[in-house]
């Protein structure tokens, strides 16, 4: 049986040789890699409580090639996904929240302003 890790001990990484470009990316992007693996880790408690993620998630899984394979058809590179998505997103973000300031003006708008 291992042993159970204690706050403030060391903990280990390595990345495959292999490594999927965009897990390499997200890794990059990261000013504090600790803590954004310690966000992600209290996400997944907070959805599915504390479980080995081993006894659920297949060994072989290709999550991130759907991502990968698309990117050419969009005319995004493969490197700097990570940030290329993102961006995408908040462009996306910033649309709906304009539309919906545009909308509220108009309902609190004058209705004789806008013949």
């Amino acid at each position: 049986m291992k042993k159970s890790k204690l706050p403030g001990d060391n903990i280990s990484l390595k990345t495959k040789k292999s490594e999927d470009p965009l897990i390499m990316d997200w890794i990059n992007a990261q000013t504090n890699l600790m803590d954004s693996l310690r966000y992600l880790i209290e996400q997944e408690i907070v959805q599915q409580g504390i479980r080995n993620l081993q006894a659920v998630v297949p060994v072989e899984r290709n999550v991130l090639a759907a991502v990968t394979t698309l990117l050419p058809q969009f005319g995004l590179e493969e490197r700097s996904t990570f940030e290329q998505l993102i961006e995408d997103s908040e462009d996306a973000q910033a649309k709906e929240e304009l539309a919906k300031e545009l909308d509220d003006e108009l309902v609190e708008g004058d209705i004789e302003a806008w013949v």
